[in-house]
């Protein structure tokens, strides 16, 4: 039966063709895929404005980092607290890598090992702050004047103190 109306022609049994999703034209796996490399690229980019804000905070002094702060972004586990420890009792002499696994020897670190968890700290944490927790003293490794301030200290109070631990030969000359 023919009805007068806006289309011209009518069907009565035919439906429209059902369109395939992309899951099932690129199949399942390959999309879960793309879906979360888009979602890893949106992350990155907001993880990349976060660092501009936080670095603008940084320099107009109305965002302060504190210990545990550092200690989240640059350090994975227990075993890398230890060395920021360890590196921080060493003040501004500096330690040597050697020396640190001697007295973390409870974890069989060789030197190299301390070394080079104390390079990806750095990049770590420059990665997030643009800041470096650790610097290199001739062979000797010790924190940065960011590190000081994390921790309250100025290096100032830090020299005072190395002068104090030295004795009296260091303090007259």
């Amino acid at each position: 039966m023919q009805e007068s109306g806006e289309n011209p022609v009518q069907t009565e049994g035919k439906t429209l063709k059902k369109k395939r999703s992309q899951e099932a034209k690129v199949g399942r796996h390959k999309w879960n895929q793309q879906l979360l490399k888009r979602i890893l690229a949106e992350v990155r980019d907001t993880r990349e404005i976060q660092r501009i804000i936080l670095n603008g905070l940084k320099g107009a002094g109305y965002f302060h980092f504190d210990k545990p702060i550092v200690e989240r972004l640059a350090c994975r586990d227990q075993v890398d607290v230890d060395i920021l420890g360890v590196v921080h009792e060493a003040s501004l002499r500096g330690i040597f890598p050697k020396d640190a696994a001697k007295q973390l020897r409870q974890y069989c670190l060789k030197y190299y090992d301390v070394s080079r968890r104390l390079v990806r700290m750095n990049k770590r944490l420059e990665h997030e702050t643009g800041e470096r927790l650790f610097e290199k003293r001739g062979h000797r490794w010790a924190l940065t004047r960011f590190a000081f301030e994390v921790w309250g200290e100025t290096q100032e109070d830090e020299e005072i103190r190395e002068r104090a631990l030295a004795g009296p030969s260091a303090q007259r000359e």
